[in-house]
């Protein structure tokens, strides 16, 4: 069995409901096809007909999968206009509730809520999970420009270990990203130094110190944090800066995050073998940015036994999202 961890969808009713947004983030286009302008410094192309529930279990079977993990892509409800964000993020879970309902055995679904209303995220949390039967929480590296240490989510935080579902980051445009805007940059290299900062604030900023159950996905192989973790512990267990909210070194909190394994690179996968114990490992494939073969390809090519392989591709998906064999 395979089971993708990263791949998204994008309701036309959101897209739709984004052009109406008077904000930072703006949105144009129509007939299948839209801009989104995140505050001029980045712009993606979004073409509907990729993100369709059709093309994905045309791809999904073309190259073997047998289910996804389903998430809506960004820009997250957060982003929007407060009187429309809770609206979106309404819509997406809907949406997936209702894929999930017609392809019982091919998707489960992370919701996606309005945090930047963290009473309206609560309510909304609640109906995802009990009612629509989500299996996590999508969350992007920011929320609107707050950290995701910012004491206003610390109740959130809470309802979620308690909920025991996961809180899968993903990245969105930094708000740092006016500095690195030219050349590609942000999606090339900013969204993983963004995930990185968000994961490492949830441990250095006490989260998971207060929240030991909290369960949490990071994308991309843990972007660019398992390669500065030493540098992070010299920081915190020798020079001693940094630790004011945590007892323990930050590799123990680390230690039991799960990493999805998206990175179309082999060195950087068999490093994330070596760096996390492979029942902490998640395939995915950011579908449809990136043909899901690329990285069945790269676990081919992965020295590993079969039950680490059967682990990676659908064992730890099973185990973390409630996923029946």
């Amino acid at each position: 069995m395979i089971i993708d961890c990263q791949s998204h969808v994008f309701p036309l009713a959101y897209v739709e409901l984004l052009t109406r947004n008077r904000g930072r983030l703006q949105t144009t286009g129509g007939e299948g096809l839209y801009t989104l302008n995140y505050w001029g410094v980045q712009r993606f192309q979004l073409n509907l007909s990729d993100y369709s529930i059709e093309r994905k279990l045309h791809d999904m079977d073309a190259a073997g999968v047998d289910m996804c993990v389903l998430s809506v892509n960004i820009p997250s409800p957060d982003l929007l206009d407060p009187e429309l964000a809770l609206e979106g993020a309404q819509i997406c879970n809907n949406f997936l509730a209702e894929a999930c309902q017609r392809h019982p055995d091919r998707f489960v679904a992370v919701a996606s809520l309005p945090l930047n209303d963290v009473p309206a995220a609560l309510a909304e949390l609640d109906r995802a999970i009990m009612q629509l039967g989500m299996r996590g929480v999508f969350v992007c590296s920011h929320i609107n420009g707050k950290p995701l240490d910012a004491p206003q989510l610390e109740s959130f935080h809470a309802r979620v270990a308690t909920l025991g579902v996961p809180l899968v980051l993903h990245p969105t445009v930094p708000v740092w990203g006016e500095a690195i805007m030219e050349h590609s940059l942000i999606p090339m290299v900013g969204f993983m130094v963004d995930t990185s900062i968000a994961m490492l604030r949830l441990i250095l900023g006490g989260v998971l110190e207060r929240h030991p159950t909290l369960k949490i996905v990071h994308p991309h192989a843990g972007g660019v944090l398992p390669y500065l973790l030493g540098r992070v512990e010299e920081q915190t267990e020798v020079k001693r800066r940094g630790r004011e909210h945590i007892t323990r070194p930050p590799s123990e909190y680390y230690a039991n995050v799960y990493l999805d394994l998206v990175t179309p690179s082999l060195p950087a996968l068999q490093y994330a073998l070596a760096f996390a114990r492979p029942d902490r490992l998640l395939f995915g494939s950011d579908h449809p940015w990136v043909r899901i073969e690329t990285f069945l390809e790269l676990i081919d090519q992965l020295d590993i036994s079969q039950e680490d392989r059967e682990r990676i591709l659908s064992g730890n998906a099973r185990r973390l999202f409630g996923i029946e064999s």
